[in-house]
């Protein structure tokens, strides 16, 4: 049975409007995933130790440690997606660009203690500035977020990091200490 956190967090786990359970189907008529990852990923710097990305690809890990990452956290499953990249792509690449890589899957079921725990392991652990990625950012924000308000920040100073990178943690932020 899922606990009221995680029924929240898989409801509001994709912006995107997909609902858990929901496939989803590559329009013919737009640009292939591959195509569109290049044109679109970013990363966008939460604080010292973090920035988070929508999907990367194989190519954007040497440009991530050219940018000093030392981590990359892969917090999106394979095959979410078709077309996505593998976690094994990823991790193939961000080892022979010399970066360490953890994979931390959080699907559309939602956030597990688990999974929060990784984070917070992944971040202590990390040489330098980690890159978090899954399909748009937010549940790499959202997994950071809960990390450290696990470790004692307080919601405000969470929300305020996570804004200015572009993000509202609104929907996990009850969740946060005050």
């Amino acid at each position: 049975m899922m606990t009221p956190l995680l029924l929240l967090l898989a409801a509001l786990s994709d912006p995107g409007g997909v609902s858990p359970g929901t496939d989803i189907a590559l329009n013919p008529a737009r640009p292939t995933r591959e195509t569109a990852i290049r044109e679109t990923a970013m990363f966008r710097k939460i604080d010292d130790s973090i920035s988070v990305s929508p999907q990367i690809s194989p190519d954007q890990v040497a440009e991530a440690a050219a940018q000093g990452f030392t981590m990359i956290i892969n917090n999106r499953p394979d095959d979410e997606q078709p077309g996505q990249p593998s976690g094994a792509e990823i991790e193939a690449a961000a080892k022979a660009a010399g970066l360490q890589y953890r994979a931390i899957p959080i699907g559309h079921s939602g956030f597990s203690e688990p999974q929060v725990k990784a984070m917070a392991a992944a971040l202590a652990d990390a040489n330098g500035p980690a890159l978090a990625f899954c399909r748009s950012g937010t549940r790499s924000t959202f997994a950071w977020a809960l990390a450290r308000g696990a470790a004692g920040d307080t919601a405000e100073g969470i929300a305020a990091k996570a804004a200015a990178a572009g993000y509202d943690i609104a929907p996990i932020r009850a969740f946060l200490p005050n």
